[in-house]
């Protein structure tokens, strides 16, 4: 048993730069690499990749861009590789990448991991009643992939069976490190904290450089860096600690507030968060440096998962068409506004005229006059900005009609439109997501290496996952009455925002902990939401995250439908927490006197 397993995360999702792998293999002395290249709209694109040519459906990035080329370093290096890069079609990924390592000379095992693709059930999930988790809408009529996230002990099972490579399709992000963790160190299915902290341990190397200073609020600290941005490391020990670093001499930045923010991405419940092997605890989750870019972890604590995979499952809804357009000069919001207007009701007449019904959904957003903040947009007067439309209709032929419409207005309407982006739009379908459970023994995971294939079943403990634990506020006391003034959040406190579905979560760690009775008063629920009265349809949550010395808000009907279905330029509110940011916070005046707390901070005093 090795004392430390090394692992690098090369990618965060498809599309991601293969400077990532290469950065890791050649400078990051790893013993595995990981991948993550998988979201719901990527099911849905490899399926109809798939439909078309029954050889794709995979990310092909991973074998052209990544294995070919650094296949035999790989393998003189002795380094594993793990990734969900199969998609919906993990068989033509093991024959691609068997493909190319016989052009480069090379023998590494492929192993895949299959059992995920339930698209074959949908009649009978159809059958059974099968309804969404969050709705309760009906099944749909028709769907373009249906996977369950399976868990991280197939891949183990893969490894332990030799392979140097695992492909997986459809399984959660983090078991991609999971996986070879319980592998190593033997870990077995009821070993829930170091399952739990493992898991922690994938969900931070998981998006790739967002753990080494990508996307942070303080990006004046990392913008010198961008150019040549570390990958991701986590050094990992048998009983569950770890330390996340990166290369040496690559670019980029850790530190406890960095790997702060990655660890709130995309978490509901900090401590219920639930996955396919392990309920993981990461209430009480604690950071500190150990060295330049190093930062351990410790905290983790996890429980019985539940008896269920979670499945997500994508259909069409429609067809989706998209304009945009730069309008400069005075009153440039008023007339693009006026502009849309008058699109819209040209075009829709027009649909009408056709035998078309009108549109399903509009959406107008004046890129540049700060759309995003809703009634807390600074930038009214703008002189320049873009002008983005975007409409949904069941029929394609309808969204044509809105199409042939858009240039016309060039020199039909206001004065200085131009810029048309990437000539006349084409609708595109809409692409839904449903989401539902399904009990693990209807579903049989499976490994296959060379001729050999086995069964790898979900261990289903006794114990039921247990309810959460309340997560107190007992220990912060409430903000003092005094004299106050407002400053904008940002001053005290920094934060990320990510999607699940139709919810978007944001996570906000006090710079401070002193800080923390001021912010509790100023992110209460209803303040948030109306903060967001623009956006957020449904109710907000606020969980305490004691360890880290903040909250976590989820927003739900926060995001125009869902990511992978929504008309918004940001549909998987990757905005949010920037928008978050300018919220006022009431504090001590004292603290903005000479010597107070806030003495150097230079933003604007007052409310809005």
């Amino acid at each position: 048993m090795r004392n430390v397993v090394r692992i690098g995360c090369g990618a965060g999702f498809w599309g991601d730069s293969p400077e990532g792998p290469r950065q890791l293999v050649r400078q990051g002395e790893i013993d595995y690499l990981v991948l993550d290249y998988l979201a719901e709209i990527t099911m849905s694109i490899l399926a109809r990749m798939k439909a078309k040519n029954p050889a794709l459906g995979y990310a092909t990035d991973f074998v052209s861009l990544v294995m070919k080329p650094l296949a035999r370093e790989i393998a003189e290096k002795r380094i594993r590789v793990v990734t969900n890069a199969g998609g919906v079609n993990p068989q033509a990924c093991r024959d691609a990448l068997l493909a190319a390592f016989k052009e480069v000379g090379v023998d590494l095992k492929v192993a895949i991991v299959t059992g995920d693709d339930l698209s074959a059930e949908a009649e009978r999930l159809r059958a059974a009643g099968v309804t969404e988790m969050f709705s309760g809408a009906p099944f749909p009529e028709r769907t373009a992939s249906i996977n369950a996230y399976l868990g991280a002990f197939p891949i183990a099972a893969a490894l332990a069976a030799g392979a140097d490579v695992v492909v997986t399709g459809r399984c959660v992000d983090s078991a991609v490190v999971l996986g070879p963790l319980i592998h190593e160190f033997g870990w077995t299915a009821e070993d829930y904290d170091r399952l739990s902290a493992g898991s922690l341990a994938g969900h931070i190397l998981e998006c790739g450089a967002q753990a080494t200073g990508g996307i942070v609020t303080d990006w004046r600290a990392v913008s010198a860096d961008w150019s040549d941005m570390g990958f991701p490391i986590a050094d990992c020990r048998a009983d569950g600690s770890f330390e996340i670093c990166k290369p040496e001499g690559t670019g980029g930045r850790i530190s406890p507030a960095t790997i702060a923010e990655q660890i709130v991405y995309e978490v509901g419940d900090p401590a219920a968060y639930m996955l396919p092997d392990v309920c993981c605890d990461w209430s009480d989750v604690r950071l500190e440096s150990a060295g330049p870019d190093r930062v351990r972890i410790s905290g983790a604590r996890g429980r019985a998962p539940s008896s269920s995979y979670k499945v997500s499952a994508t259909f069409a809804d429609g067809y989706r068409c998209t304009a945009t357009m730069m309008i400069v000069g005075d009153e440039a919001p008023a007339r693009a506004r006026a502009v849309a207007d008058a699109i819209l009701a040209r075009s829709g007449r027009l649909m009408q005229e056709a035998g078309h019904g009108s549109f399903s959904e509009t959406s107008v957003e004046l890129l540049g006059a700060e759309t995003s903040y809703g009634a807390g947009s600074r930038t009214l007067d703008t002189r320049e900005l873009v002008l983005k439309i975007s409409v949904r209709h069941p029929a394609r032929e309808a969204l044509q009609i809105f199409a042939r419409e858009i240039y016309p207005a060039a020199t039909a309407m206001a004065q200085s439109l131009t810029g048309f982006a990437g000539g006349r739009p084409e609708p595109q379908p809409v692409v839904r997501l449903f989401s539902f459970l399904i009990d693990k023994a209807e579903l049989r995971p499976t490994v296959s290496l060379g001729e050999t294939s086995f069964p790898v079943p979900a261990h289903v403990s006794a114990a039921a996952a247990a309810a959460s634990p309340a997560v107190t506020s007992a220990d912060v006391p409430e903000a003092p009455a005094g004299e106050t003034v407002a400053v904008p959040l940002v001053a005290l406190a920094y934060g990320r925002s990510g999607d699940k579905g139709d919810i978007a979560n944001i996570g906000v760690i006090a710079r401070d902990r002193d800080y923390l009775p001021w912010l509790r008063r100023a992110l209460a629920p209803e303040a948030v939401r109306r903060h967001f009265a623009h956006h957020v349809a449904g109710e907000v949550e606020r969980f305490e995250w004691p360890g880290l010395g903040g909250f976590n808000l989820l927003m739900h009907r926060a995001l125009g439908g869902g990511g992978i279905a929504s008309l918004r330029h940001d549909p998987q509110g990757k905005a949010m927490a920037q928008v978050l940011m300018s919220l006022p916070v009431a504090v001590p005046a004292e603290w903005l006197a000479p010597g107070g707390r806030l003495e150097a901070f230079t933003g604007t005093v007052g409310t809005r």
